[in-house]
C-alpha cells in the first residue's frame, strides 16, 4: 500500500507517464465490504495514483476505519446521504482537482480482482497508441458475482448498430464497443469528463450511470474489457428488473429525466431505448409481489419526470458539507 501516492507528487513504480490514475468509491454504512474493496484496489499493481473515497454520512465508523486503516486514501465526508449520483460527482470532481488522467470509479461493494486495473490501463494506452481519435472515453470491467456468473445488473450495453470498423478495433484489443455502462468499476477520461461535466446529482440512485455513460459516450468510443475483472457482491443475483419496491421512484423519474432532459441520447436512440425500457418496465411489474407499492412509486416518478427537471449539480451538493469541496464541482455545467 505505500506505492498509492495522493495529490500530485509521484506515480507508482511500472506506471507509464502517460497516465495518471486517480481510483474513486463512494460508501455508506457498508464499513466491512469498503475496507475489502480498499484492500483490493490499493494491492493492485501497479496501484492508482490516488484513491478519493467518497463517504455519504456514514455511521458505521466507515471515516474512522478508513483513517486507521488507509491513512494515504483522500477521505471525503458527507454530512448527509448524497446517493450514489452525489457521491460520485463529488468523487470524480475531487479526483480532478487531483490531476487525473484517468479516473477508475466503482460501489463499496466491488472487489478488484489482481490485474483489473492494469488490463483497463493497457487497453487504454493501447487504444490509444493505435488510433489517431486518442483514448476511449469509457473501459469497462467484466463485473461477476459472488459464484463468477457474469452480473447482469452490470453487463455494459454493447453499441447498437456498431460499425464493423469500430467492432474490429474493438476486438483486436479483445474488446466489445459499448454505448453505456454501470459505475461497477469503469476508467473514464478525464479529459472528456472536463468537457461534459459530472453526473447528475439529483438523480441520488438509479440512472444516473446510465445517463452518464450514454453522455460521455455519445459520438465517442467506450469499450468492454474482459481481461479486467471484478466481483460485484450484491446480496441477490439479478438484473434491475427485481422487485424494487418504493425505490421504483427512481427507475421511472430518472429514466423520464434521461430521455427528455438529457442530451446524452440522439433521437433515434431516445425511441430504442424508450422501448426497452417500457419492456422492462412490464417484466418488474410481472415479477413484483406488490404491485400496488409499485403501481404508486411509478406514477410519482412519472409526474415529478415530466414536470420537473434535475437541478444542477452544483445546487444539489451545496448543502453536503464535504470535508474536501472539490474546485471543479463549482464548474459543472450540468
Amino acid at each position: 500500500m505505500a506505492d498509492v501516492v495522493s495529490g500530485t507528487a509521484g506515480r507508482p513504480a511500472g506506471r507509464p507517464a502517460a497516465t495518471r490514475v486517480v481510483a474513486v468509491v463512494v460508501t455508506w454504512n457498508r464499513r466491512e465490504l469498503l475496507e475489502r474493496c480498499l484492500a483490493a484496489v490499493t494491492t493492485q499493481d501497479p496501484a492508482p495514483d490516488a484513491v478519493v473515497v467518497v463517504d455519504n454520512a456514514s455511521t458505521d465508523g466507515t471515516a474512522a476505519m478508513v483513517a486507521q486503516s488507509f491513512p494515504q486514501v483522500d477521505l471525503v465526508g458527507c454530512a448527509t446521504n448524497t446517493g450514489g449520483a452525489g457521491g460520485f460527482a463529488l468523487g470524480i470532481a475531487r479526483a480532478l482537482d487531483l490531476d487525473a488522467d484517468a479516473v477508475w470509479i466503482m460501489d463499496d461493494d466491488t472487489i478488484p480482482q489482481p490485474g483489473a486495473l492494469a488490463a483497463l490501463v493497457s487497453v487504454r494506452e493501447e487504444y490509444a497508441a493505435g488510433w489517431s481519435f486518442g483514448p476511449p472515453v469509457v473501459v469497462a470491467s467484466r463485473v461477476e458475482w459472488v459464484d463468477g456468473r457474469a452480473h447482469p445488473m452490470n453487463t455494459p450495453r454493447e453499441k447498437p448498430f456498431v460499425l464493423p470498423g469500430e467492432r474490429n478495433d474493438a476486438a483486436a484489443l479483445g474488446c466489445i464497443a459499448v454505448r453505456t455502462a454501470s459505475f461497477v468499476s469503469l476508467l473514464l477520461d478525464a479529459a472528456r469528463i472536463r468537457e461534459v461535466g459530472l453526473p447528475v446529482a439529483d438523480f441520488f440512485l438509479w440512472n444516473d450511470d446510465f445517463e452518464y455513460t450514454a453522455r460521455l459516450l455519445r459520438d465517442r468510443k467506450g469499450l468492454l474489457c474482459p481481461a479486467s475483472v471484478v466481483r460485484h457482491e450484491t446480496k441477490v443475483f439479478g438484473g434491475t428488473d427485481v422487485d424494487p419496491g418504493e425505490r421504483f421512484y427512481f427507475e421511472v423519474r430518472n429514466k423520464v429525466w434521461t430521455l427528455t432532459r438529457s442530451r446524452a441520447l440522439a433521437a433515434g436512440e431516445r425511441v430504442m431505448y424508450a422501448g426497452s425500457t417500457l419492456r422492462r418496465w412490464a417484466r418488474t411489474a410481472r415479477h413484483s409481489s406488490d404491485r400496488a407499492t409499485l403501481r404508486r412509486a411509478g406514477l410519482r416518478g412519472l409526474r415529478d419526470g415530466l414536470r420537473t427537471r434535475p437541478r444542477s449539480t452544483a445546487a444539489v451538493l451545496a448543502d453536503a458539507d464535504p470535508s474536501v469541496r472539490p474546485a471543479f464541482l463549482d464548474a459543472d455545467r450540468v
